[in-house]
This record gives C-alpha cells, structure tokens and sequence, in this order.
C-alpha cells in the first residue's frame, strides 16, 4: 500500500464531518496535509491507485443485470448492427459524470441536497422521491439478475438470493471505506469475465469493428421495437443513480479538487471497462444465436447463458452467469448506495461509509432496507410482478433521465455553487444538445408506452421534428443573446486567467450563505413546462403499469 504525503483549502461546507481526513483508498492513502507535488510518473501512479474507485464503481454498476438483458436483447435478435449506439453514448456518460464528480469534490454537497438548496422544495422532494422509487424497483431488477444466474448454475434460489443480499448487505457495513471500496473493485474487476466468453464464442471480429464505428439499422427488424430498444441501451447506460452514486461518493472519499484529474482518469477508465463489457454481450450474444432458433427470440439473460453453452460449452455459459450474478450484486450495492447518500443529504442524517452502522442507523438502515426488500419481492412474487416492475423500471428511468441531466446542468453553471468550476460554453452546448435528445427519447418512450402499436415512421417523424425544433430554437436563441450583447458569466470564467488559477483555493460558501440562484425567465419557464411533462408522463406510465397489472 502507498503512503503519500497535498494541500487544499479547508471545505466551508461538510454535511458529515466523517467527509473530512485523509483519502484511504483500495489501494493507497493520501493524507489530508499532503502538500507535495507530483513530479515523477511513480508518485502520479501511486496517487492514481489512491483516488481509484468511484468511476470503475458507478461504471462497472452500470453493466448490471439491466444492462445484461438489454445488451444480449440486442446482440440476440439484431445481430452487432446496434454496437454503435454504445460509442455514441461514450461522451454522454463522460460528460455527465465528469460534472457530478466535479460538484463533488468542489462543494462537499450531494446532489439532491443542492437540488433542495438551489431549486426548493418541490424539485428536491421530487428528486429524492422518483430516485428512492426508480432505484427501489432497479435494485428488484438486479435480485432478478441474481435469481437467473443462480438458475443456471443449480443453486437453490433461496439460500443463494439470501447469502447474495447478506453480502451486499455485510460489505457496506463494516464501518471501513477502504474494506467496501475493496470489495467493490474486487467486483470491477470480476466482470472481466465476460472478455474469456467473447473469445471463446469468437465473434467475427471485421463485422464486430464495422459496426461499432459505422451506424446501421438491422434489415430485417421492425422499426418501432428496433427504436425502443435503442431508448432501452440509452436508458441502461446513462441511469439517474449514477449521477447521485458518484458525487456522493467523491465526497464520502474525500476527494478534493486538488485531485480532480486523477479522478478524471478514474472515470475514463471505468467508461472503458463499461464499453468493453458492452461490446462483448452484444457480440458474442449475435455470434451465439446467429443462425438458430432462437436468434430474434431473445426471453431473459439465463437463456442467453444456455446458448452459450449450446454454442460454446459449459464453461462459456457458466462464466457468463458468473459474471452476470457479480453485475447484479455491485449493481445492487451502488443504487442501494445512491439511495442511502440522498436520503442522508436531505434530512441532515449521518451519512458516511466511514461510520459504523450504530453510528450512522438512517443511513444503513435505508441501505439495508432497499436490499431486504427487493430479495423478498423476487423470492415471493410472481413472475408477472417481477416483469411488470422490470417494464416499470426501464419506462421510468426513461421518463426522469432529463430532468436529472437539466439539474445537474443548471448546478454546474450556478456561480454561487461552483465559482471558477462552472461549465464553458461548448460543454454547455453539448450538454443542451445531450438534454434535448433525451427530452424527445423520454417523450417517445412515454407515447410507446401508453400506445404500444405506435409505427417506426412515427417515431422517425417525432425524432426529425424534434431535432430540428432544437436546431431553430437553439439559433434563435443565440441570435437574441447576440443581439443584446450578452456573455454568460461562465465564458468570462473559462477566458480569465485569473480565474483558472483561483481554482486551487476556491470553496463553496456555508449552504445558508449562498445567495438565491439567479434563473432567468427562460429558465423558469422551461422548469414549469418540465414539471407539467414529468407529472403528466409519470401519470400515463403509473396508468399504464396498473391497467396491464389488473388485466384490463
């Protein structure tokens, strides 16, 4: 283990006072008086071994039991032809949780606490209510993931769901960050698993490489379910959590912006492991079923791990459900984890890895509790409740993912917040452009989901009217601005020298300090109009999941 001795400005703001110390790290320490200088390519190493963990984590959590099912759906009924919506979606995910981890390790806030302090009452409450509900039924889905991996390698389902929930459980527990952060790399690194199964499956590697890089949409599939399940890969790889997971993690690690680049290169290397999980289910997925029975016949993850073994053998399809049960186990403990770290933020609880659990009750006690009650739900409900509440997950996350990325938006460009680390314009282009695509996905999903047989030319219009009602608004908008001459208080941020390195002493003022967020009309209008879509379309899906739950 490394033992490295930085300097930082001292945070104003500490909502756990166990937020504070020195950065114990899986695989090294950094103390908390540290002031030197990485100078040499070993110091830079050990530091980087330090500050890993929170972007492999909420990362690798995101291949979870939903991601296995929606990648294998993919590679089983189209082939590799949708491989390139993964690559696509590699600057979403770097953008959004590079931003989260930077209200992080600037404000030492989570993200529903400033949601509660920037923009009130009703957006706080709505971001910790949808977020406990979304994640309670996704943390069902992944004891789902568990049941079927179990299922294929012939131990009983009872014993194994509850030792599986006893593990979650007992590695959060311990009052140890660096044991948990241990255990969770551990897994990580575990869902390596899945590269062994694509090279004993051998893909066609040609095919594998042109459809990663070159769009196309399967011949053969119908247009509407190819376009939901291109919204499904979307919704599984850029979930709501993460956004919660990983700025509350930087902070329970003590991760400080003096460390932001490490933390940087934590993430991309997290964002690789996600890509090549991917890539790998939906190819060796395409190869295994490609020309058999089943392909276009896709059910659940466990049949895909028996066409393995028909396609590979034994050990193909036992690594598979291997690596499937360790998804949904580090999938389980994220979200659970993202739940608590809200729910601690708004209501002042102590909320720490750091802390045993008679030290910080609330906080496990949701933690322990989303756990519980998700291995009850797949022990002793029907096979129609869990595939209705899996159907209810994927719609709703589809549904709330662009309200969180608008929040997250407005933060990273709140001065009072973020001072010299508020978002550049491009970023704030790319991000608006980001929003809007997900606006018009959520809209679609929304619309499919209350009329199941709407057609693929349909959707194709609502997307190309869309795009370009966001191409005209967005020039209009920047004529106006130019017109009255006005620069945004982030350009002049990102241009002044000054400012850049103000950086390195800059803190967040006390919570009761900050002055009131300056949103423009614009602004409030568009956060109405967000209100009255999330209201409307969380209805139609909640009437739509009730309606299908009672037979009618």
């Amino acid at each position: 283990m490394s033992h490295i001795v930085l300097g930082d400005p001292v945070r104003s703001v500490v909502l756990d006072s166990a937020h504070l110390g020195d950065i114990h790290g899986a695989f090294g320490t950094i103390y908390r008086d540290d002031t030197l200088h990485r100078r040499t390519w070993k110091a830079r190493l050990a530091t980087l071994m330090a500050i890993i963990g929170p972007g492999l984590i909420v990362m690798v959590g995101d291949n979870d039991a939903g991601a296995f099912g929606t990648y294998t759906q993919a590679g089983q009924n189209y082939g590799t032809a949708l491989l390139w919506t993964l690559l696509l979606l590699v600057p979403v995910l770097y953008v959004n949780q590079e931003m989260v981890l930077r209200l992080g390790a600037v404000t030492g806030v989570g993200h529903a606490r400033l949601i509660l302090e920037r923009f009130g009452k009703f957006w706080g409450a709505f971001s910790v209510i949808d977020l406990f509900i979304l994640n309670g039924l996704t943390i069902v889905t992944e004891f789902i993931g568990v049941n079927l991996a179990l299922g294929y390698l012939g131990i009983p389902r009872v014993w194994g769901i509850v030792v599986a929930a006893g593990i979650v459980i007992a590695a959060a527990s311990t009052g140890n960050f660096r044991r948990f952060e241990r255990f969770s790399l551990a897994l990580c690194f575990f869902s390596l698993l899945l590269v062994p199964v694509f090279m004993m499956v051998h893909p066609p590697l040609a095919e594998v490489g042109r459809d990663f890089v070159i769009p196309r949409f399967p011949a053969d599939g119908k247009l509407s379910d190819v376009m939901l399940l291109i919204i499904a890969i979307v919704g599984t790889t850029v979930a709501p959590w993460q956004l919660f997971f990983q700025q509350s993690y930087v902070i329970d690690k003590r991760i400080t912006p003096r460390f932001m680049n490490y933390a940087k290169a934590d993430l991309v290397i997290g964002i690789v492991l996600v890509l090549i999980g991917g890539v790998a289910m939906m190819a060796f997925a395409a190869a295994a079923f490609q020309g058999t029975p089943g392909f276009g016949q896709f059910t659940d993850a466990g049949a895909v791990a028996a066409g393995l073994e028909a396609h590979a053998g034994r050990a193909a399809g036992v690594m598979f459900a291997l690596a499937l049960l360790d998804a949904s186990i580090i999938g389980a403990s994220a979200v659970s984890l993202a739940t608590a770290y809200a729910i601690g933020d708004v209501l002042a609880l102590r909320h720490s890895l750091h802390r045993k659990a008679t030290d910080a009750r609330g906080f496990y006690a949701v933690y322990a509790g989303l756990i519980a009650v998700a291995a009850a739900l797949v022990l002793f409900g029907s096979d129609a409740l869990l595939g209705l509440l899996t159907n209810a997950v994927q719609t709703l996350a589809g549904v709330l993912l662009p309200s969180a990325t608008v929040f997250l938006l407005l933060l990273c460009n709140d001065k009072a917040v973020l001072g010299p680390w508020v978002n550049g314009r491009w970023l704030n282009v790319f991000t608006g452009a980001v929003i809007w695509v997900l606006v018009m996905l959520s809209i679609i999903l929304t619309a499919a989901t209350v009329f199941p047989n709407i057609s693929g030319e349909t959707i194709l219009i609502a997307l190309g009217g869309g795009t370009f009602l966001g191409i005209a608004g967005f020039a209009a908008f920047a004529l106006f601005r130019r017109n009255r001459g006005e620069t945004t208080t982030e350009d002049n941020v990102s241009d002044s020298a000054q400012m850049r390195a103000s950086r390195v002493t800059w803190t967040m003022p006390p919570l009761d300090q900050l002055p009131p967020p300056r949103l423009s009309l614009s602004k409030r209008l568009w956060m109405g109009v967000l209100r009255a879509y999330l209201v409307a379309a969380v209805a139609l899906v909640a009437f739509k999941v009730i309606q299908i739950a009672v037979g009618q």
